[in-house]
Formats: C-alpha cells, structure tokens, sequence
C-alpha cells in the first residue's frame, strides 16, 4: 500500500514553501536552524519540517479575540438576561432587607451573580456542547497550549459580565442607600471571581459524558451562587456557611461587601482577593486539565 503523502518535487517544493511562510508569518527564521521542530515524511521523500508551536501568550490573545468575536452578538441577550435577574432579585429584597450588613451582602451578592451567570453557567453549556460535537478536535489540532484554550474562552466570558456587573453595583447602591465610593474595587473582583467560576464551568462541561449534565451542573452551581452569595451568612445554618465558603465567588462577594461599610478594613478586602485569586488559578488549572483529558478521550 503506497503512503498517501506526495514525494514528488513539485509537491515538496510546494508545501516547503507554504510551511515557510507560515514559520516567517509566526516569527521563526525559515532559513534557520529547524532544531527543536517536529518532522513529517513518507517513504524516500524528504522530511518536510512542521511549524513550532505557538507560545502561551500569544495564543491566549488568538484565541480570546476569536471567541470575543464569536460571541459578542449571541451572549449580549443573555447579559440582559444575567442583569435583569440580579435587578430583580435586589429589588425582591428591598423589602425584607432595610439595611446594615444585610443590605451590603445582598448588593454585593447579585452583582457577583451577575459573573456566575455567565462564567459558570454558559460556559459549562459552551464546553459541554464543544466536546459533544467535536469542536475539541478542532481545538486538538492547532499548535497552541491547552492553557491558551481554557483561558482565552474563559477570559472572553468573563468580559461580557463587566456592563452587567457595573449597572447592577450602581443600581443596588443607590437602591439601598449604600456609598459608591467603594466601587472599584470591582476592577478586581470581576477578573478574580471570573476567573475562578469560569474554571469551574469550562471544568464541569470538559467533564460532563453529555452537554445535559454540563449544563444541569452550570445551572446548580449558578443556583448555589444565588442562594449562598445573596442571602445573608449571618442568619444561615453552621453547615450552610461551610458549604458558603467552599463557593469561589463567596470571597468576591465578601471583598465587594466590605466596601460598603463606614470604615472598610481593606486588610481583609486584600485577603479575600487573594483567597479569591488562588481559588481561581487551581479552577483554571483543574478545567485546562479537564481539556487534555476530554481532548485525548
């Protein structure tokens, strides 16, 4: 049986050639040395060298401007969706809630729901849907790193909360009657928290046999963030809180909420940031993870 790959020399000059311009449009010196790179042949032809494979960095920012692009029509609906429902659920406790901690956890809560709406739900279903059609195959194919995959996607996900985040801090503060002057730390919180509820649903949907499991496990995690971020800890049961604390956007939440008081204790502002900011590198870690497996499988 002959081998399928052309030796003949137009058909080696001519993929030479387009690997070449590939290796200089990449940067690489295509009359160079070809050491560290793989190489293909078939038969007595002669070996045609592969391009090198990108650099973490570079590939992120490939990859997140294509899923921005992508996504920006079809999930700016769902943004609507995200920020109407944590208006809704701030005003619903505008009636039980007068003011003090309660308040602050609350407004701190639903603009934090705002990312876990997106992060976690969508991008489980995202990745759940991506390994069921075999989209991960494509993504197998490209020279780029598994990390650049799960952080680009989940990088791009995490940008359509920040309108949604904004208006709902706002509106929440002005609702209760809280000060403004905190809110910046938003600049913080939504990357972190983003970045750890976006490697738990890029996880769950990697993971998930079927995209219906990845998006019921997208659809309970945003529902454990509604139920134990908004509602405040302190009227909660012990094992409730436990259960509080092993959420990753709990510590978002408690950063954003601390804010808000006379005198904010910005020591345990920057704590909880970087609880926040450590959860969210192992999430990352365990869905790029997550990505080689369903990737190989």
């Amino acid at each position: 049986m002959t081998s399928p790959t052309r030796t003949d020399g137009d058909a080696v000059r001519h993929g030479v050639a387009g690997i070449d311009g590939y290796r200089a449009a990449a940067g690489a010196d295509a009359g160079g040395d070809a050491a560290g790179c793989s190489f293909v042949g078939a038969g007595e032809g002669p070996e045609v060298p592969l391009a090198p494979r990108a650099r973490l960095w570079p590939a992120l920012g490939a990859v997140y401007r294509a899923q921005l692009s992508r996504a920006r029509v079809a999930r700016i609906p769902l943004l609507f969706v995200a920020t109407f429902q944590s208006l809704g659920i701030m005003v619903l406790m505008r009636g039980v809630v007068d003011g003090g901690a309660e308040a602050r956890a609350v407004v701190a809560g639903s603009s934090v729901l705002v990312v876990a709406f997106v992060a976690l739900n969508l991008l489980a279903q995202y990745f759940g849907q991506l390994r069921a059609g075999g989209g991960l195959d494509h993504y197998a194919t490209l020279p780029v790193p598994a990390a650049s995959v799960v952080l680009g996607a989940a990088a791009a996900y995490a940008s359509f909360t920040v309108p949604g985040v904004v208006v709902t801090a706002v509106a929440g503060s002005v609702l209760f009657q809280l000060p403004l002057g905190g809110l910046w730390v938003l600049v913080a919180v939504v990357p972190l928290a983003g970045a750890a509820l976006a490697g738990l649903g890029a996880a769950l949907g990697l993971l998930a046999p079927r995209p219906e499991l990845a998006t019921l496990g997208g659809q309970l995690g945003m529902s454990a963030a509604l139920l134990l971020g908004v509602l405040p800890a302190g009227g909660l049961p012990l094992a409730v809180r436990w259960a509080r604390d092993l959420l990753p956007s709990t510590y978002g939440v408690e950063a954003f909420a601390r804010t808000f008081e006379p005198h904010p204790d910005w020591g345990h502002v920057v704590a909880d940031l970087a609880v926040c900011a450590a959860v969210g590198v192992l999430s990352l870690a365990l869905a790029t993870r997550a990505y080689r497996w369903a990737a190989t499988r």
